[in-house]
C-alpha cells in the first residue's frame, strides 16, 4: 500500500527475515513486488547450526539487495547483526556525504542516577567517518560515527529569558512534531518516593502541550521549517494544575538552521512587548550589588561561564561583579541584561533598609507570624529579608532549588509574580502552600501574599517587579477572626457573629480552596470538596465558572481486570495457563526478593494516558450575591463577598441546616477514554489519533548508488552476499 501511493520511508525499506531455514526461494513473490528496481532489501538471519536450507536463505538476501548471515550461537549476535549498517551506508560512503545528523530529545542514565537535574534532557549531533582511499571507495567503508551530546538548555540559550517577559518561553520541537524543550513538558513521574522518566518522554507531541492549536496551525507552520507568527488565546495551567491564567499568546517561530528542530518563542500580551531600561554608574550599582540581602537568577545568562574552567565555579552573581570591576576581562556578558540588574539593585536598595525598620516595628504581640519578605525584579533580581531564624521558617524549601516554583528559571518567573502580575497593580494576591508542598507534610502552615509594581512611561505600561511576603497561616487567622469580632460591636448592626455556632465562616481564594475556616482541618482543601450545595449555587449564579482543562502527559493506574465468564468457557486450557503463568511469576518475585514483591504489590503501576480537569475560577464582575438553598426539610442561607483589593472571598453560610443531598463538587482528574467516537471529550484527541500526523522527512538520502557492487539485476547470484564463508562483507 504504502509503495503503491509512494509513501512510506521513501529512502532505504528492508525487511529482516529471522528464521531457521526456508523451504523455497520465493522467487516468484520477489519478481511481482520488488523486481526489478528492488527498492525494498532483505536481510536474512538464519538461526542454529543447520544449514540445510541455508542455499534458500541466503538466495533471498543476496537477490533483493541484502546481506546474509548464519547466527549459531549468542556469542554471533553482536558481530553479524550490525552489519546490515554497512550495506545502508554504502551509498553515502561512495557519494562522500557528511550527513549531520540531529536525534531526538533522550535522558542520559548516568546523569539521571546522578540527578543532574539541569542537564536531563540531551541531543546528539553526530556525522559518519568513512574511508576516502581511492582502493576502497567502492566498497563504501564506513569506519563509524564521531558525535556529541549537546543539553537541551545549551540550545535554549537561543532566547535570552529576560527579554521574553512575565509569561513568555521558548520551546524546541523536531521535524516530526516532537517536543525537545518545552516549560510544561513533564518527562519525569513519581512513584512511591522514586522519580522515574516516563515511557513515551521523548514522543511528546507539540499538539499534546500546546493544546489550544486545534486545527495545528502552529505545528504544521513549524514543522515545515517556515518562519511567522500567529497569536492564540490559551489557558494555562499553574500551581500544579489547581489554578489556570488567561492569556492571549503571541507565537514567533523559525528554524534552526543545519537541524531538523524549530524555535518557538511565546510573548503574552501585556508582558514582554516593552523593555525597561534605566541609567545607574557602575560604581553606585556596584556597591548595591554587594549587599548580602540580593541574589541573581542562577540559571539566566547574565555571563557565559561554561567555557573558560576557572569560570565554572562562578555564581552568575560573581560573574557580573568580577566583569564590572575589571577582575575578569575574558568573561563575555550580555551588556543589556547586566544594565538592567544594576538599575535594579540602585532602585531596590533602599528596600533593605525598609524591612528592617518594620521589623524593628513590629508588635510581638500582633504580628508574630510574619515570617519573611521578598522581592523580584523583571531581571532576575531577587532581595529577601528574614524576621524569624533560618531554623524558625515555616517553609524552609521557598526560595530555594528544593522549590523551583519560587524561583527564577530558564522555563519560567515564580508562581507568586506570575500570579500577581495578572492582578491590577495594588491588588494582593494570597496563596495558601498545600499540603504536599509543606514542611514536613500535613495541614498548610503558610501564606503567601504578593503584589505587582509597575512602571508607566508615555503610556506604556510595563510589570517590574513583584514584591511579598510569606506569614504563617495562623496569623492570617488571627486576623481574619479579630476583624469578625468588631463587626458584632457595631451599635447592634451585626446580630450575629461568626462565633455563632449557627454559622460557618470561610475565607476563600479566587481559585476556591479555603485559608480559613472554623475547622481546621479544612484549610487547604477546596471548599467545592466541603460544601457541595453552597458551591453548585455559586456556579449556577455565575460567581465561579468551571473551566476544563487537559493533560495529555498524565499517568493513571492500571486498572486490575478479573478475568472471569466467557474466555475460561471458550477455551479451559486459557484459565489455565493464565492461573500457571501467575503462580510461577508470583513465586519467582518472592524467591528472588522477599522486599521488591512486597513492594511490587503495595504500589500500585502507572502508564501514560489522558485525563481531564476542572479548575474553578472567580469571576470579579460580580462583587457580592446571597440566596436560599432548598435542602429538603429546610433552606440553607449563605452571603458572599469579594474584599476589596485582594484575591479572597469572605463566605458566610448556615450552619444548622444539612444539605447533604448535594454531593461534593469533585476536582479529581479523570482518565479520558477515546471509545466512542460521539463523545464530547473525545472530538479533538480522537480525530488525532485516527488521523496521520504531520512529518517532515529527512532533508537528504542515500538509499542506492550506482557504483555499489551488485546493484544490477541479478545482484549477488554470483557472490555469497555476506556469509564470511562465501563473500566479502562488500559483495552486496
Amino acid at each position: 500500500q504504502f509503495r503503491d501511493a509512494g509513501q512510506g520511508g521513501l529512502c532505504n525499506q528492508a525487511i529482516m527475515l529471522i528464521t531457521d531455514g526456508a523451504v523455497e526461494d520465493y522467487e516468484a513473490v520477489f519478481e511481482k513486488y520488488n523486481w526489478p528496481d528492488r527498492k525494498v532489501r532483505v536481510f536474512t538471519y538464519l538461526i542454529g547450526r543447520e544449514v540445510t536450507f541455508a542455499p534458500n536463505v541466503k538466495w533471498i538476501a543476496c537477490n533483493n539487495k541484502g546481506y546474509y548471515t548464519q547466527i549459531s550461537t549468542l556469542a554471533d549476535v553482536q558481530e553479524n547483526v550490525m552489519e546490515y549498517l554497512h550495506v545502508l551506508s554504502r551509498p553515502m560512503v561512495i557519494n562522500h556525504d557528511h550527513d549531520i545528523i540531529w536525534t531526538e530529545a533522550y535522558m542520559d542514565s548516568a546523569l539521571f542516577a546522578s540527578q543532574a537535574q539541569s542537564l536531563l534532557l540531551m541531543t546528539t549531533v553526530a556525522m559518519p567517518v568513512f574511508s576516502k582511499k581511492n582502493e576502497t571507495r567502492s566498497h563504501g567503508i564506513l569506519l563509524g560515527v564521531v558525535g556529541s551530546d549537546v543539553p537541551l538548555r545549551e540550545l535554549l540559550k537561543l532566547a535570552p529569558r529576560y527579554k521574553l517577559g512575565v509569561h513568555g518561553y521558548a520551546f524546541l520541537n523536531t521535524n516530526n512534531g516532537y517536543i525537545l524543550s518545552h516549560p510544561d513538558l513533564r518527562p519525569l513521574y513519581k512513584e512511591g518516593k522514586k522519580l522515574k522518566p516516563k515511557p513515551n518522554y521523548n514522543s511528546v507531541d507539540l499538539s499534546e502541550v500546546e493544546w489550544e492549536d486545534q486545527d495545528e496551525i502552529l505545528r504544521t507552520a513549524m514543522i515545515n521549517g517556515e518562519t511567522g507568527y500567529l497569536s492564540m488565546d490559551v489557558k494555562v495551567p499553574v500551581d500544579k494544575g489547581k489554578r489556570v491564567l488567561f492569556l492571549t499568546n503571541d507565537y514567533f517561530f523559525t528554524d534552526i538552521s543545519g537541524t531538523p528542530f524549530s524555535l518557538g518563542v511565546v510573548l503574552s500580551r501585556g508582558h514582554g512587548e516593552y523593555i525597561l531600561l534605566g541609567n545607574t554608574s557602575v560604581e553606585e550599582g556596584l556597591h548595591d550589588l554587594l549587599q548580602p540581602d540580593l541574589s541573581l537568577a542562577n540559571e539566566w545568562i547574565y555571563c557565559i561561564t561554561d567555557i573558560d574552567p576557572d569560570h565554572r565555579k562562578l555564581s552568575q552573581l560573581e560573574a557580573v561583579i568580577r566583569f564590572l570591576t575589571g577582575e575578569e576581562p575574558d568573561l563575555e556578558c550580555d551588556e543589556e541584561l547586566v544594565q538592567e540588574v544594576l538599575f535594579d539593585a540602585v532602585v531596590t536598595a533602599p528596600m533593605e533598609a525598609y524591612w528592617t525598620t518594620l521589623a524593628l516595628n513590629m508588635s510581638l504581640d500582633t504580628e508574630v507570624g510574619v515570617e519573611m519578605a521578598f522581592l523580584g525584579t523583571r531581571a532576575g533580581l531577587m532581595r529577601s529579608a528574614l524576621y524569624v531564624g533560618s531554623e524558625k521558617i515555616s517553609n524552609k524549601k521557598f526560595l530555594t532549588q528544593k522549590d523551583k516554583e519560587s524561583m527564577f528559571t530558564m522555563d519560567h518567573f515564580p508562581l507568586w509574580y506570575r500570579r500577581a502580575a495578572e492582578h491590577p497593580p495594588g491588588s494582593f494576591i494570597y496563596s495558601i502552600v498545600s499540603e504536599d508542598d509543606s514542611e514536613g507534610g500535613g495541614l498548610p502552615k503558610v501564606v503567601t501574599v504578593s503584589t505587582a509594581v509597575s512602571v508607566s512611561v508615555d503610556g506604556k505600561m510595563g510589570i517590574a517587579a513583584a514584591v511579598g511576603v510569606q506569614i504563617k497561616l495562623d496569623l492570617l487567622q488571627r486576623k481574619f477572626w479579630m476583624a469578625m469580632q468588631q463587626c458584632s460591636a457595631l451599635d447592634g448592626a451585626c446580630p450575629l457573629s461568626c462565633q455563632d455556632d449557627i454559622l460557618n465562616c470561610f475565607l476563600i481564594d479566587n481559585n476556591g480552596f479555603i485559608l480559613v475556616s472554623k475547622i481546621p482541618e479544612e484549610t487547604g482543601k477546596f471548599f467545592g470538596a466541603v460544601d457541595g450545595s453552597v458551591m453548585t449555587q455559586l456556579l449556577n449564579m455565575g460567581m465561579f465558572r468551571r473551566v476544563t482543562m487537559y493533560d495529555y502527559q498524565a499517568m493513571c493506574k492500571v486498572p486490575y481486570h478479573h478475568h472471569s465468564g466467557a474466555r475460561p468457557l471458550l477455551s479451559p486450557i486459557y484459565a489455565f495457563l493464565a492461573a500457571v503463568k501467575w503462580l510461577i511469576s508470583d513465586f519467582l518475585i518472592a524467591l528472588v526478593s522477599p522486599v521488591a514483591a512486597h513492594k511490587h504489590k503495595k504500589h500500585d503501576t502507572l502508564q501514560p494516558c489522558d485525563t481531564e480537569y476542572p479548575v474553578f475560577v472567580y469571576e470579579p464582575a460580580i462583587k457580592e450575591t446571597n440566596g436560599l438553598i432548598e435542602c429538603g426539610d429546610c433552606q440553607k442561607m449563605f452571603v458572599a463577598q469579594q474584599i476589596i483589593s485582594s484575591n479572597l472571598l469572605l463566605l458566610v453560610t448556615d450552619a444548622v441546616c444539612d444539605c447533604s443531598i448535594f454531593p461534593p463538587v469533585p476536582m479529581d482528574a479523570k482518565e479520558v477514554k477515546y471509545i466512542l467516537p460521539l463523545a464530547h471529550n473525545a472530538s479533538v484527541k480522537c480525530e488525532r489519533m485516527r488521523s496521520q500526523k504531520l512529518r517532515r522527512r529527512p532533508d537528504t538520502c542515500h538509499a542506492f548508488h550506482p557504483e555499489v557492487p551488485g546493484q544490477g539485476r541479478r545482484a549477488g547470484r554470483a557472490h555469497g552476499c555476506g556469509h564470511p564463508k562465501c563473500a566479502n562483507v562488500s559483495a552486496c
